[in-house]
């Protein structure tokens, strides 16, 4: 039997997997700021370009279900994913953006989910827990790198160049997707309510949205936060140290969790994310939004990691697919709702209020993580090797 995890389908899956969320985060980061200096959008709209992103990301994860996962499929996928962001080029009105947005989304929602469901099958059994940690870190590294290649363009550059560097990093995806060997699988689920989603995921998918929700409200919002608090070259800093303090605490987060189970990292950061969020609310300097950075590269760079690690180990082998979708669609929601809700927010309580409300939802998360994931619930998964 194969014990090896980093095999080479699982590297390039991996890498595959790293540049789809990172376009996903590039452009997220960026799209209001060019909706409100293109167009001259209001709040509300921003939110819903930024948002409508989602809802196809949503339609995409629960149509992939209902068929069989073959490389023809992934191969025209990973295309229809690269036409879409062709259209990005294309600028007419708000509108067409939407639409374009909404079809951007489709396409992410579709190739990531069929990644993340091909890499559960090339892991092996007894190692699938460990070996789900190490892919979740290229989710991790995306969400922080992604948001700063995007703040950076948008600072030093044109909103072109950014559509670009995305297409760029698609058409990667893409040559590299004719070296994959996607393994025999038939997870199709008849169509019903039941087989949209995974009920053994629905808690950790609870605690997955809230955390996702707040951190949209920074990568959203925070160019334009730091516009407002003079701190602009600080701001695309900022995705760097988070990044930073993923790389470094993951390895030894992921090992812990092994040994100990998930909730002796889970307390902390969601305690660490909070109260970034709350330093990033009083960023009057650079240091303090630096120290932010840290501070939710350790809370929410952590919680989005062992949250996957969760949802998959609990989930039967032959619905490892549906838990996968699960999660991701719980993810997806967080991100897409929080910009537009934020939305509404922001005219009222200004960008530093919004971010100590978030600090509020966090706090609010860890006693619903307490309740819906009972010590029966997140005991230490049997990963290991």
């Amino acid at each position: 039997m194969d014990n090896k995890i980093w095999t080479k389908d699982f590297i390039i899956y991996s890498i595959i997997n790293f540049l789809l969320i990172l376009v996903y985060f590039l452009l997220n980061s960026t799209i209001t700021t060019y909706a409100q200096i293109e167009y001259n959008a209001s709040s509300k709209m921003m939110g819903l370009i930024a948002g409508i992103f989602i809802v196809g990301a949503l339609i995409g994860r629960l149509l992939i279900g209902f068929f069989k996962i073959t490389k023809k499929m992934f191969l025209m996928n990973i295309l229809f994913f690269n036409l879409t962001l062709i259209l990005y080029f294309i600028k007419l009105d708000e509108t067409f953006l939407i639409i374009v947005r909404f079809l951007n989304g489709i396409s992410i929602g579709i190739t990531t989910t069929i990644v993340g469901t091909i890499i559960a099958l090339v892991i092996p059994e007894h190692r699938k827990g460990e070996g789900v940690s190490y892919f979740a870190v290229s989710t991790a590294l995306a969400t922080g790198l992604g948001p700063f290649i995007g703040i950076s363009l948008t600072q030093n550059s044109n909103f072109m160049n950014i559509f670009y560097i995305s297409f760029l990093f698609g058409v990667v995806s893409l040559i590299i997707s004719f070296l994959l060997n996607v393994p025999s699988n038939d997870n199709r689920k008849d169509l019903s309510f039941k087989n949209l989603l995974d009920k053994r995921t629905l808690p950790i998918g609870f605690i997955i949205f809230l955390s996702a929700f707040a951190f949209s409200g920074i990568v959203s919002y925070i160019n334009l936060y730091a516009i407002e608090i003079d701190l602009v070259k600080t701001a695309s800093f900022f995705f760097i140290v988070y990044t930073m303090a993923v790389l470094i605490s993951r390895p030894f987060t992921g090992k812990i969790v092994d040994i100990h189970g998930p909730n002796i990292i889970m307390y902390p950061a969601f305690l660490f994310f909070s109260l970034g969020l709350i330093t990033l609310s009083i960023s009057h300097h650079s240091w303090i939004m630096i120290l932010s950075a840290l501070l939710i590269g350790l809370g929410f760079g952590n919680i989005s990691s062992i949250t996957q690690t969760i949802a998959v180990s609990k989930a039967s082998p032959q619905n490892v697919g549906l838990a996968t979708s699960t999660f991701m669609i719980f993810m997806d929601l967080g991100n897409g709702i929080g910009p537009y809700a934020l939305g509404f927010i922001i005219p009222i309580l200004g960008y530093s209020g919004m971010y100590k409300v978030l600090s509020i939802v966090i706090i609010f998360t860890i006693f619903l993580y307490i309740i819906l994931n009972n010590k029966k619930e997140v005991k230490a998964p049997n990963f290991n090797h």
